[in-house]
C-alpha cells in the first residue's frame, strides 16, 4: 500500500515538474510552444529514474520515521530540481518585475497613495467607529456560536475517542473529511455564499466566520484531546465509569485551559477576518473600506486603515496577555 502511494506521489510530482518545465519555463525563455503530449514521456522518465535509482521522493512522505529510506544523492538532486523548477515557474506566472517596482512612474504612484493614506480625513471617524463596532461584534458572536459546536464535534473527531468499532471509525473519517472541506474554503468564499443566502450584511459575515471557526477549532480541540495523558482515563475507567463519564472527568479537565487559549486566539483571528469578509458583503468596516477605496478617496481609506490597525493591535495585545495568564 505504501509503495503504491509513493509511486502515485512520484508520478504527480513528475507530472508537475514536467508541466512547469515544458509549458511555462521553456516557452517563456525560448518563445517555443511545446505540445502538452510531451509531458507524458517526461513524466515517465522521472518515474524511471526514481525507481531504477531507488530515489523515490514519495517514500519520504508515506514512510514512518524508522522506515524512511537512506539518504540518496539522486533523490536529493531530484528534490532540488523540483524545488528550483517551482521557484522559476512561480516567478514567471506571477509576473514578478523588480524593474517595474522600482521604476520612477511606479514610485511616483506609490508616493501619491501613501501620501493620501498618511493624511487621513477624520470627518469619517464617526461612521468608521460604528462600522468597527459591527466588525468586532460580528467576530465575537461568530466565536460564541462556534465554540459549543466545536466542543461537541471535537470528541468524535478525536482518534483516541472513536475506537469502538467500524461505525465509530467511519464517523471519525467522515467528520474529518467534512471539516477539512469546510476549512479549505476561506471565510471570504463562505461570505459570498451566505451573502446570497441571507443577504448582504453582518449576519452573512457572522455565518461565514462560524463555519470556518467550527472547522478550525474542532481540529485544534480534537488534536488536544488526542494528546491527553492516558493515566486518568485508565484510572476512571477502572472504577466502572461509562464512556461519557470518562470523557467528562478524565479528558475535559486536561483540555479546559488549552481550549480557552485556542478560543481567545481564534476570536483574535476572527476580528481580522471580519474586516476582510466585509469586502464581499460581510458588513462592518470592510464594506466601508471597499466603498471609499472604489471611489479613490484614499484620505478616508487612510483613516479606516489607522483605526483597523489600532483596534487589531489592541486586541492582539489583550488576547496575548489573557492566553499567557491561562498557561
Amino acid at each position: 500500500m505504501k509503495t503504491s502511494l509513493a509511486f502515485l506521489l512520484d508520478a504527480l510530482l513528475g507530472l508537475c515538474v514536467s508541466s512547469m518545465l515544458l509549458q511555462i519555463i521553456i516557452p517563456e525563455l525560448t518563445g517555443l510552444s511545446i505540445a502538452p503530449v510531451i509531458i507524458i514521456p517526461t513524466t515517465i522518465l522521472w518515474l524511471a529514474i526514481a525507481l531504477l535509482r531507488k530515489a523515490s521522493i514519495g517514500l519520504l512522505f508515506v514512510s514512518s520515521k524508522n522506515e524512511r529510506p537512506l539518504p540518496n544523492n539522486v533523490r536529493a538532486h531530484m528534490g532540488w530540481i523540483a524545488f528550483c523548477t517551482s521557484i522559476v515557474a512561480g516567478w514567471i506566472v506571477t509576473d514578478i518585475s523588480p524593474v517595474e517596482f522600482f521604476s520612477s512612474e511606479g514610485l511616483q504612484g506609490a508616493g501619491r497613495i501613501f501620501g493620501a493614506l498618511l493624511t487621513p480625513e477624520f470627518d469619517v471617524l464617526p461612521a468608521a467607529l460604528d462600522a468597527m463596532v459591527v466588525t468586532i461584534f460580528t467576530a465575537l458572536m461568530a466565536t460564541i456560536v462556534a465554540v459549543p459546536l466545536s466542543f461537541l464535534l471535537s470528541f468524535p473527531a478525536a482518534r483516541n475517542v472513536m475506537t469502538g468499532g467500524a461505525i465509530e471509525r467511519t464517523i471519525y473519517v467522515l467528520l474529518r473529511a467534512v471539516l477539512n472541506i469546510m476549512r479549505s474554503m476561506e471565510p471570504i468564499i463562505w461570505a459570498i455564499i451566505f451573502s446570497v443566502w441571507v443577504g448582504i450584511g453582518p449576519f452573512a459575515g457572522m455565518l461565514a466566520l462560524v463555519v470556518h471557526t467550527v472547522a478550525s477549532l474542532t481540529k485544534q480541540y480534537s488534536e488536544q484531546i488526542e494528546d491527553v495523558d492516558q493515566g486518568p482515563l485508565e484510572a476512571i475507567s477502572a472504577t466502572g465509569a461509562n464512556r461519557l463519564q470518562v470523557l467528562w472527568f478524565a479528558v475535559v479537565p486536561q483540555c479546559v485551559i488549552p481550549f480557552l487559549s485556542f478560543t481567545i486566539y481564534r476570536w483574535d483571528i476572527n476580528v481580522r477576518m471580519a474586516t476582510i469578509i466585509g469586502f464581499v458583503g460581510g458588513g462592518g468596516i470592510g464594506t466601508l473600506l471597499t466603498q471609499y477605496q472604489g471611489l479613490a478617496k484614499y484620505n478616508e481609506v487612510g483613516t479606516l486603515v489607522i483605526l483597523i490597525t489600532l483596534v487589531v493591535w489592541t486586541l492582539d495585545v489583550a488576547s496575548a496577555r489573557v492566553r499567557e495568564a491561562l498557561r
